[in-house]
């Protein structure tokens, strides 16, 4: 598995449109984003900030997806 690194929210919502997930919604700062399969993910985006490393393998974990798949999307 490669080294997750920090990235920003636009590149993280990029790469999971790739991967055929759609935003459902918004709520405040949270965007909510579903595959057609049911598998589904939250991303929060915040001006300025990048999501770190943890977020990101949760975010990925719940894509259902590898996080060298996710990587190369990105």
């Amino acid at each position: 598995m490669a080294r997750l690194r920090p990235l920003p929210p636009r590149k993280v919502l990029r790469a999971l449109g790739r991967l055929g997930f759609v935003v459902v919604r918004q709520k405040g700062s949270h965007v909510f984003l579903r595959h057609p399969d049911g598998r589904a993910t939250v991303v929060p985006v915040h001006p300025g900030e990048d999501i770190g490393p943890g977020l990101l393998r949760k975010i990925i974990r719940d894509a259902g997806v590898e996080a060298d798949a996710f990587l190369d999307q990105a």
